[in-house]
């Protein structure tokens, strides 16, 4: 019979580790955290469950000396006979650590073998200090003499300093709760090298990987540093595909708005423009990477080291089975059987929305030529993305120019960036929804901003809540993982890993979209806030900005919608009103008609709205 042993779950910041890259001091923490629960699976065994996976290592201390070896086992993963899995598969972590013999009243840490891979080549790497880390939620310990009782174990994590109570959410679905739950810790958890990178495969920072993790950490603390410095960091080196070149430049604008510091921009202006590739454009303003004009010129001014690389218009990820081989759920990967071609949709609308943010940005920078250079040039791309990328007869976007496909990615980029013509936004959706979550976790972050964007916030919801289907966060959580991972199963991406933030579009969704709680100008002078619930019947958030915690709550009676909003000082809020209502009430007094957006003061708001 198993023999479990209880403790209750308690964190302990020790000290801060200013760890030193590129000149850039890097502010990590340690956390040692105590088990939730010892079991005793056989005799002289013990599985250790931290309740949640962290970078980092196992530290002990013992009041009883053994003199004989102890093996130690970490992992991330449980197998079927609940020990740790020691053969996970895929990029799924495990080790084994032979200890020779334990001390009395002494501190033992665990030393790691360092992974060549994470820790050679293009990867971050940590500070000597810091030792090697891996991330693992179990610590199995074999060969145990003395009894456990005598042991002190704790799970010494590595993390970005972060403030664990800057950020909530509640709502009356157990299931969105749990995937925001999952979603924040992931933030924390990933952040343990001081740069946004891939998860622990690679460790490298990506810039779409990179963005939606940016995102996701905006919603929950208000400490900036990291994402200027992996910002900064992409500047110089850059990533292929060329999608996710063209994330370098809203991860900048996002910066300005959630931040007010228009350095970066002023800075690096000009590689901006330059990783908008509209040096790729064609004589109709369309760009593919396909072009003569991406040439060893462009491809070093890019940033790229080496003068042979290859950047290649590849859609969302993993790529296709003929591009791999490897043997997945489905032939097309997660691409909805993308047809990549030269010209192709996705990549054209994600030049689209590069110009219309260099619009805002040469604006910020009272650039007024360039101002006027960029949005000539979105209006020019808007207008032939539709008229050759759009067939106006079925109502949906092809995949590319002379491409006959239609997928789920083809139109919820256009959908996202707001490329849709006004009369084509119903049949545009209506298309998407027929292909439930065929996109991988990257991609869902798209598809859920188009939704909202187009009124589906029922559909979304369930997306994000749904249970029945492996395509899921609930999923995630089912197999046992703590952080979002790399893709929705292993099956999906046979060497995929249990530690990816761009999984994380569930807690920015729900910040930004849900709630629809942003900047509406840059350092959140003016919020804007628009809710768009569904059939949640209460929720309360809590919003970090760079001014103080925006804090509201909702609750549904009936026919009547009840808000309170309390705004922090020097900030002010514009709160969207849903379209449909017969009475409105702010702080008590009626309110016309004829308004769709109510202004919101610092301090306490109460917003009732009747339908």
């Amino acid at each position: 019979m198993k023999k479990h042993i209880y403790i209750w779950f308690i964190t302990l910041s020790i000290f801060c580790c200013k760890a030193q890259h590129s000149s850039d001091k890097i502010d990590l923490r340690i956390t040692k955290n105590n088990p939730v629960k010892i079991t005793q699976v056989s005799e002289n065994n013990y599985l250790v469950d931290f309740g949640k996976a962290f970078f980092g290592t196992v530290e002990l201390r013992s009041t009883t000396p053994q003199n004989d070896s102890l093996i130690i086992h970490l992992g991330e993963k449980l197998n079927s006979e609940h020990r740790i899995d020691q053969k996970p598969g895929a990029s799924i972590r495990y080790q084994k650590i032979v200890l020779p013999k334990l001390q009395a009243n002494n501190v033992t840490s665990i030393d790691l073998i360092p992974n060549k891979k994470n820790t050679s080549g293009a990867a971050i790497l940590l500070q000597d200090t810091i030792g090697t880390v891996m991330p693992f939620r179990y610590c199995e310990i074999e060969n145990l003499q003395i009894p456990i009782e005598d042991i002190e174990i704790v799970q010494k994590a590595v993390h970005n300093n972060f403030n664990d109570s800057a950020s909530n959410f509640t709502s009356s679905n157990e299931v969105l709760d749990s995937i925001w739950k999952l979603c924040k810790h992931t933030i924390k958890a990933t952040s343990f090298i001081g740069y946004y990178v891939d998860g622990d495969r690679e460790r490298i920072p990506y810039e779409a990987d990179a963005y939606i993790n940016q995102l996701s950490h905006y919603s929950v603390d208000s400490l900036y540093d990291m994402s200027r410095r992996t910002n900064s960091y992409f500047i110089k080196n850059p990533t292929w595909p060329t999608e996710w070149l063209l994330h370098t430049v809203p991860m900048f604008y996002a910066d300005y708005m959630y931040t007010g510091n228009l350095e970066p921009l002023r800075e690096h202006y000009e590689n901006l423009k330059l990783k908008t590739l509209m040096d790729l454009e064609r004589e109709d303003g369309l760009i593919s990477s396909s072009s003569p004009k991406m040439d060893k010129d462009l491809i070093s001014r890019l940033g790229f080291k080496k003068p042979d690389t290859k950047i290649k218009d590849i859609i969302d990820w993993p790529p296709a089975q003929k591009d791999t081989g490897w043997k997945l759920a489905t032939a097309e990967g997660e691409r909805d059987g993308y047809e990549i071609v030269p010209v192709n949709t996705v990549v054209n609308a994600f030049y689209y929305y590069n110009l219309k943010l260099m619009t805002e940005i040469a604006g910020f920078l009272d650039k007024e030529e360039d101002v006027l250079f960029f949005k000539d040039k979105a209006a020019n791309i808007k207008n032939v993305i539709n008229n050759k990328l759009l067939d106006k007869d079925k109502g949906y976007y092809v995949d590319g120019e002379n491409s006959s496909h239609a997928s789920l990615h083809g139109n919820m980029m256009p959908l996202a960036f707001d490329l849709v013509p006004k009369e084509h936004i119903k049949s545009v959706t209506d298309f998407i929804k027929t292909r439930g979550m065929a996109c991988s976790v990257y991609g869902s972050q798209y598809l859920l901003e188009g939704l909202y964007k187009s009124g589906e916030a029922q559909y979304a919801l369930d997306l994000i809540t749904e249970t029945e289907n492996d395509r899921s966060w609930w999923n995630m959580i089912e197999i046992g993982a703590t952080m979002t991972l790399e893709a929705w199963d292993v099956k999906y991406k046979p060497n995929s890993d249990w530690n990816h933030a761009w999984g994380t579009a569930p807690l920015n969704i729900t910040t930004r979209y849900m709630w629809g709680i942003k900047p509406k100008t840059p350092g959140f002078e003016i919020a804007e806030i628009k809710p768009q619930l569904a059939d949640l019947t209460f929720s309360t958030i809590k919003v970090p900005t760079k001014k103080g915690i925006i804090s509201a709550s909702f609750k549904k009676h009936k026919n009547t919608r009840h808000y309170t909003v309390e705004i922090p000082n020097n900030m002010t809020a514009q709160f969207i009103i849903p379209h449909h209502f017969s009475k409105i009430k702010l702080n008590g007094k009626k309110i016309k008609r004829a308004t769709n957006s109510l202004i919101l003061n610092s301090g306490n708001n109460t917003i009732e709205i009747q339908l």
